[in-house]
């Protein structure tokens, strides 16, 4: 067991799969039982069971919330590749210095903290 624990093996990569079609099957299936117990509504309420219903209303609206983040998730990642395929660099800090204005000394030495 301390082979397993001890920290010496390397952790595997991620797995990346299509996580906007799973996060929208999700959101489906979470919409899909708030409208297969819609019917059924009264019958929740006498049992004190409502709350079954609005957590799966709940899941659906969160779900698009997911899926809105997942897609805009794959378009940076989408662009990143692109950038890196094409050798333009990325955002390291290291761009120009233009228009940032009270960054140096009136006498034009780089402010220090």
């Amino acid at each position: 067991m301390s082979r397993w624990t001890s920290g010496e093996r390397e952790a595997p990569e991620p797995l990346e799969g299509n996580v906007v079609a799973t996060v929208v099957g999700g959101t489906i299936i979470w919409f899909v039982l708030f409208l297969v117990q819609l019917p059924f509504y009264g019958w929740f309420a006498d049992h004190d069971r409502t709350w079954w219903l609005w957590t799966c209303l709940t899941g659906g609206l969160l779900g698009l919330v997911g899926i809105w983040y997942v897609r805009r998730r794959d378009e940076a990642i989408r662009r990143a590749r692109q950038q890196r395929a094409a050798g333009t660099p990325g955002t390291t800090g290291s761009e120009s210095t233009e228009g940032t204005e009270g960054t140096t000394n009136p006498d034009g030495t780089p402010l220090t903290d």
